[in-house]
């Protein structure tokens, strides 16, 4: 009886690895939770149109909080932290939008996540992070323009032809000044908001 116990007993303790593994889980589960709040108040608070002649594309910070999640904890962590966000703010804030605009957002900010995030894990420089944020920028702005080419007209009930006559003059400028924008930021804030979240998480 006494073995078996033991055997129990050994079985059921924690390794003092998998308490740091369980430790960091929580807190980085804390951080992304915390940063979809700002990302979801971003967006409610912060909006504007960058150009007249198409007011209801609407300039928001919404995705800095999104990519600094990505540069702290990995692409992955940034990926579903776009994708909370993007099924919160779809069904709340934006709500107007509907499902395209859950599926564009996902799919914009997704692919800058992903692409950003996985340059700058494997070159966690400052250097990395500005080429990283580049290349996520013009991702992004080449996956709105497919996502605009494919759910737009049926968003707005417009045809293709009238769709793509935007892009140019209107719906690529856009996007890649908002992406820019946003990118531009995260390289200003990411290092020192990072240390504040891995630095928190010491206590």
């Amino acid at each position: 009886m006494e073995n078996i116990k033991s055997i129990f007993s050994a079985t059921n303790e924690t390794s003092p690895q998998q308490k740091v593994k369980q430790k960091m889980s929580t807190r980085q589960m804390v951080g992304m939770a915390m940063l979809a709040a700002i990302s979801i108040v971003f967006v409610s608070v912060i909006h504007f149109p960058l150009f007249p002649a198409a007011a209801f594309l609407e300039y928001d910070p919404a995705d800095i909080p999104i990519l600094i999640g990505t540069f702290t904890y990995g692409p992955i962590a940034g990926f579903i932290l776009t994708i909370v966000v993007s099924l919160i703010q779809g069904t709340t804030v934006s709500a107007g939008s509907g499902p395209i605009g859950i599926i564009m957002h996902i799919v914009a900010t997704g692919s800058c996540t992903l692409i950003s995030g996985s340059i700058y894990q494997k070159t966690k420089t400052k250097k990395g992070a500005a080429i990283s944020l580049v290349i996520g920028a013009i991702t992004m702005t080449l996956a709105m323009v497919l996502m605009n080419l494919i759910l737009t007209p049926l968003f707005m009930g417009a045809p293709i032809q009238a769709v793509m006559g935007m892009l140019v003059p209107i719906i690529i400028p856009f996007n890649l000044l908002k992406s820019s924008i946003n990118c531009l930021i995260t390289f200003l804030l990411y290092k020192s908001i990072s240390y504040i979240l891995k630095g928190v998480s010491r206590h």
